[in-house]
Order: structure tokens, then sequence, then C-alpha cells
């Protein structure tokens, strides 16, 4: 039986599994672009993959929760700041769910603050009432990965 995921490749060097591997190890901010009347906006929200869809949790009176509510197309970009640069990008359609922030916001904290209790992590818990889960899927992606040419050079002397 073969791998089914649903993330559909537009391209680049990696299958699906290892697209989802990515999101699924990555712990950094998501880049994520919404819609406006006049421009896009990017802003890095923490993530995690569940299922074939990346999650996120914002304050539902946030720009990017308004924007998503007018129009739920977005794009995003997840990769690191430092090299060998590698990455993956793409589109989808977010569904915005209430229901499920008092799910998601704990695993978000727990996947990039640790167990360890914070002030940061009881403030964020504090505010869960009105909090909303984004769940982006119909997940369209491109990867790239630079590892073998930025490892491969040598080292000035």
């Amino acid at each position: 039986m073969g791998f089914e995921s649903p993330v559909t490749i537009r391209s680049g060097p990696w299958s699906a599994a290892a697209v989802e591997g990515f999101l699924t190890d990555s712990v950094i901010p998501v880049r994520l672009a919404s819609n406006g009347r006049e421009f896009p906006l990017v802003q890095s929200q923490w993530f995690l993959y569940e299922d074939g869809a990346l999650w996120c949790c914002a304050q539902s009176d946030s720009v990017l929760v308004r924007r998503l509510r007018t129009d739920p197309r977005c794009a995003f970009e997840v990769s690191g700041d430092h090299p060998p640069y590698r990455g993956v990008r793409g589109n989808g359609e977010a569904t915005l769910r209430a229901d499920e922030a008092p799910r998601i916001l704990p695993l978000l904290i727990e996947r990039y603050l640790g167990q360890t209790p914070s002030p940061l992590a009881d403030w964020l818990l504090s505010r869960l009432d009105v909090e909303v889960a984004v769940q982006i899927h119909g997940l369209v992606v491109t990867s790239w990965d630079y590892s073998a040419r930025m490892t491969s050079a040598e080292p000035a002397s």
C-alpha cells in the first residue's frame, strides 16, 4: 500500500511524506499571508501539522481572523533562517474553529515553550475564551532544499 497524503505537491525535491515530516518536526513559526482590501498581510504564527492541515491560534478579533473570515484563502511558508536553507511554501484555505481552540492552544504552547510553566503560557491560556483555532487545509505546496549545494561548498580560507 502506498502513502496517501492530503498534501498536494506542486513542485520541489521532497515527496509528500518528506513535506509532512518537515512540517511535523519543524518548531519554527509559519509565515501566514492573508488577503486584505488592498494588500496581503504576512504574520508569523506558531503552528502544528496534524491530519493534513496546519493549525494556528489567534484572537477572535485579530486582523488575521477578520481577514480570514472575509477571504479564507491564504498562503504560507515554513523555513528556517539559518543555512542550509530548506522549507515548504504553499497555499490553502482556512477554517476558523473556536471549538478547537481549547485543544490546539495548549498543544502550541507545549510545542513552542515546552512543559515548564511560564508567565507567557499562563497569559495565553487566560485568554482562551476569545481564542480561535485556524485550520489551514487543502494544502498545495512547493518544497526547496539547498542542503546539498550549501554543504558541498568548501569554506573560504
